[in-house]
Parts: structure tokens; C-alpha cells; sequence
């Protein structure tokens, strides 16, 4: 054991030294830590954080987002939306490059035309290719001709049934432009080559180990004053699995951010409120930002098994016994926002905190078991609620919690990939679950509860045919404000019924190092470091 720790040691040592000597180079690199791993440089296959923070460097699309959530041209300079809502067309930039390599026809780079997006969102849809990205455009765009090139800077996308949110969705790092000649050249080995168009371009990647990119000095943006983009030389990132080691990388100084927060670290960096320990002020910068997730117990309104659940009181009453505020302070310190508004968190377009949602009253929930029939919890019977071991403290909690109105909980505890096939098949009653905002629209969290849609994403099976009506009016919604009317009736007809337990909106969480300047980020955890600075 002893020997063991003595390599971890030497270990940290080695990689302290190296970083030393990386700090002494007069290039301003970004370091990081990606302790997840990361499996493709491909946009097509963006669908965990890790490859969607890479691609977000290395790739760009029509359009992007701000700080803000706000949709900004991108390689499209301008648009327009048909007033039917079907044709979407996209003037493009004339100069805008791909990062330059042999196989091109000149062997050093081209520039980007309409043609490219049709052959990249086209291969989304490519059952060959088999991108997790397919639904953004399944059932969505035509069949015949859904993508067209006019000429070489005019692009359309036509849509088979209108979408609001379609714009949103071509924002995500799906929808990157990628080179066809480059693709179809290293095929599946694209993954490791990543030719895009973006600020950073790839210099290593040693799988599991570093990964280095450098600054595109090509690049077509450029900030508010004319500043060519991006500010800084490049990234490198590290593939440290145990986060500890990350934090006191960290800490000495050889990272320059690390995001979220682990339990192995929570106590030693943020007080029961969630703010910083006095030992680390002045030597961190906290960053806190709404983060688009939603935690929440549901229920499964197709067969509940326990008689009790059917009653909307006895759900109701579940959800007034919780005091979230309280839970967020002891089993996380402070971080996330208590959820006593509906399923959409803030931060995210369409959160209204005048929706009647629900709040910790334990006599409340005492009245309505006892209108339901079941005072004092009598006559219910076990509930079980089904999770996975992550969140055994957060269940053992709640089932606390209920058990003060009277109400008898057995925690379930199951793989994480056994709790989602359980849910979909609807083979448990009551279960955790959480969304995650896959695009920035509202829309995206209220689909949760739609009755055309299976599961996922409607793990409640819910069905109310004025729930329906009113969705299928919002998503063809022609302004946010009709939009925004539609999706406060929505939320509002959910919470009435009670399908869900909405437990808290989740907060973004990044620590920054002495060297960091600005980081920009937004609420869907974007990593945007075009636009990082560094001292």
C-alpha cells in the first residue's frame, strides 16, 4: 500500500513538473481536465458533453448561441423563415475555411458552400452513418429534396410540418458543417481527424491520455471592437478519471477550470450555503449559472400499481410533504434552485415563476391524504421508489421526508441503464429522473408530458387531451409571447394533474484559476472558449 502511494505521489509530481514547464512557454494555453473520457472528435455523434464541449471548438453551424440563450448568426450571416413555417433559408458567409488538410483537392483547405450543409445534415439522417443526432430532422423535414443548396451561399431547409423551435435545434453541435471529401476519405477514423471550421484546430489527441489544440489563425470571427478571434493560443486537456486528482490539479495551479462537483471535493470547496471556503477566496472564482435541468420524481400515469397514486391528492400531497429548500442545503450545499414552479428550469426561455406550483407544507399534505381517503397515510400501503445508487441520498431523503405525513417508502436502488429501460417499459410506479435541456426552448421540457410522444421522453405516460391541444398550438407559435402564453397553460395543466414531483433546477458550477480573465458560458454548460481570456 505504501508503495502505491508513493507512485500516486511521484505521479502528481511528474505531472506538476511538466505543467511547470508548459507554464514557462509564452503561449496562453487553457488547461482542463475531461474526466469522462472522450470518445469522437465527430459532431455526428455529439451527444455527451465532453465531444459536444470539443466539437464546440473545432466546428461551427448556421448559428450559434450567446451567454444569454440568444440565436446569433453563425456561418449564416442572415435567414428567413417562410410565413407558413416550412422553409427556412440561410444566406451564407463567403469567408469562411476549413482547418486545411492534404486530402483536400489543393491539398491545403476550400471554402465552405451550401452543398457542404446539405451533405452533413443529410448525414445525420444516414442510417449508415447512425448518428444519435437523427431525431433533430426525423419526421420533421420533407421527404423529398428537405435540404438544398440555390447556390453556393444560399442554403434551405424545408420542413414537412412546422416547428418553432426548429431554429434553436440548428444550433446545436450536430448541425456542424463538416467537409464531404475529408469524411468520406478517413470514414469512420473521421473521429480523430475533426476538419472543421472552428477557432481551435486539432494538433494531438493521444486517446485516454492528452488531447492539444491549437488556434485557427484563419478564423472568421471577430468580437464587438474587430479583435480577431479566438484571444487565446490553444487547449490542452487532460483525462484524469478520479476527480480528487482533477481538483488538486487544480488547486496547484496546473488547471484552469473544473467544472461541476463531486462529492470527494464539495466539502473542501463550498460552505453548507454554497459559496466559497475563506481558504480558497481570492485564489478561485466561483461561476454559478442556471443550469437547463430539471430533477424530479415522476409518476407512471399509464398503470399505477399502488391504487393510492391514482388519486392527483395523494400526489399532491407528495409534492406539498418535500422541503426542497432544505434538501438543497444539506445534500448539496446550497447548489440548485428549489423547484416549486413546474418542469421548465430557470434559465431557460419560457420559465414563469407565476405558474402555481408547489412548496413545503406538511398540513397541506396532512388535508389532502385525509381528503383522499388515507389519513395519515393509512391505507396506502409501501411505495416504492425506484433509483440508482447516485442518488441514494437524495431517495433516502424524500422517504424521510414522506414519512412525516405518514407515508411508508421502500428506496429501490438499480444500474442507471436498468432504471431507464424500467421506466420506458412502465414497470415501476414511482421513480427519479431528471431532463436535461437537449436545445434552449421550453418546448424541449413540456414535449416530457406530450401524449404523441413515447417513452423518452414521456416517462409519466401522461395523456390529457387539452395538454395536447394547446402543445400542438404552441410549437407552430409565429412570437415568444404567444409561445410564452401557451407553455405557462401547459405547465399549469401538468401541475394540476400532478404526473411529477419537480425537485429542484440545477445550477452550473465551474471553478476558475488565478489565470482565467473571462469564461463565458451559458445555461446549457457550454464551453466557449473563443472567447476566453487568460492573464
Amino acid at each position: 500500500m505504501r508503495q502505491i502511494f508513493l507512485i500516486f505521489i511521484l505521479g502528481l509530481l511528474v505531472l506538476s513538473s511538466c505543467r511547470n514547464d508548459e507554464n514557462q512557454s509564452d503561449k496562453k494555453i487553457f488547461r482542463m481536465n475531461m474526466s469522462a473520457g472522450l470518445s469522437s472528435l465527430d459532431p455526428a455523434f455529439s451527444k455527451d458533453q465532453s465531444t459536444m464541449w470539443m466539437c464546440n471548438q473545432l466546428y461551427d453551424g448556421l448559428l450559434q448561441l450567446d451567454s444569454q440563450l440568444n440565436i446569433l448568426p453563425s456561418i449564416a450571416k442572415s435567414y428567413s423563415v417562410s410565413e407558413d413555417g416550412l422553409t427556412y433559408i440561410f444566406t451564407l458567409r463567403d469567408d469562411v475555411y476549413f482547418h486545411q488538410n492534404e486530402f483536400f483537392k489543393n491539398g491545403k483547405t476550400r471554402q465552405v458552400v451550401a452543398d457542404d450543409f446539405v451533405y452533413s445534415f443529410g448525414r445525420l439522417l444516414d442510417s449508415k452513418v447512425a448518428s444519435p443526432g437523427a431525431w433533430l430532422f426525423n419526421g420533421k423535414v420533407r421527404d423529398s429534396l428537405p435540404f438544398e443548396a440555390v447556390n453556393d451561399t444560399t442554403f434551405v431547409l424545408h420542413l414537412k410540418v412546422a416547428f418553432r423551435p426548429m431554429l434553436s435545434l440548428l444550433t446545436l453541435p450536430y448541425c456542424s458543417v463538416v467537409p464531404h471529401e475529408i469524411v468520406e476519405h478517413y470514414g469512420k477514423d473521421f473521429r480523430t481527424v475533426a476538419i472543421g471550421t472552428g477557432p481551435f484546430k486539432l494538433k494531438k489527441w493521444q486517446e485516454q491520455a492528452t488531447l492539444i489544440l491549437e488556434k485557427n489563425e484563419q478564423y472568421f470571427e471577430r468580437d464587438k471592437q474587430g479583435n480577431a478571434l479566438p484571444y487565446i493560443d490553444g487547449v490542452r486537456v487532460d483525462f484524469l478519471t478520479d476527480r480528487s486528482v482533477e481538483f488538486l490539479q487544480f488547486l496547484q495551479g496546473n488547471l484552469d477550470m473544473v467544472s461541476g462537483i463531486d462529492r470527494s471535493f464539495r466539502d473542501k470547496a463550498l460552505s453548507y450555503r454554497g459559496g466559497l471556503l475563506d481558504e480558497l477566496k481570492g485564489k478561485v472564482t466561483l461561476q454559478r449559472k442556471p443550469y437547463m435541468n430539471t430533477e424530479y420524481l415522476g409518476f407512471s400515469m399509464k398503470k399505477l400499481h399502488n391504487e393510492a397514486l391514482r388519486d392527483v391528492k395523494v400526489r399532491k400531497a407528495i409534492n406539498y410533504a418535500i422541503d426542497r429548500k432544505k434538501m438543497l442545503v444539506y445534500l448539496r450545499n446550497g447548489i440548485g434552485i428549489p423547484a416549486q414552479y413546474g418542469i421548465i428550469p430557470e434559465g431557460v426561455k419560457g420559465f414563469n415563476p407565476s405558474v402555481k406550483g408547489y412548496y413545503y407544507d406538511l398540513g397541506l399534505a396532512r388535508q389532502l391524504l385525509k381528503e383522499a381517503g388515507y389519513p395519515n397515510g393509512k391505507g396506502v400501503g409501501v411505495i416504492v421508489l425506484n433509483s440508482n445508487p447516485i442518488y441514494q441520498d437524495l431517495t433516502e431523503y424524500i422517504a424521510k421526508s414522506l414519512s412525516e405525513i405518514g407515508l411508508q417508502i421502500e428506496v429501490q436502488l438499480n444500474p442507471g441503464s436498468f432504471l431507464r429501460e424500467s421506466m420506458a417499459k412502465n414497470r415501476v410506479d414511482f421513480f427519479r429522473a431528471s431532463w436535461i435541456g437537449d436545445y434552449p426552448d421550453a418546448e424541449n421540457f413540456l414535449a416530457l408530458f406530450y401524449g404523441g410522444n413515447s417513452a423518452p421522453p414521456n416517462y409519466t405516460f401522461f395523456r390529457n387531451e387539452k395538454y395536447d391541444e394547446i402543445y400542438r398550438k404552441a410549437i407552430v407559435a409565429k412570437s415568444d409571447e404567444d409561445a410564452g402564453r401557451l407553455y405557462t397553460q401547459l405547465e399549469q395543466i401538468m401541475l394540476d394533474n400532478a404526473p411529477i414531483v419537480p425537485l429542484f433546477y440545477d445550477e452550473l458550477i465551474r471553478f476558475l484559476g488565478k489565470r482565467v480573465k473571462s469564461l463565458p458560458t451559458n445555461s446549457m454548460n457550454m464551453l466557449m472558449l473563443k472567447t476566453a481570456q487568460l492573464d
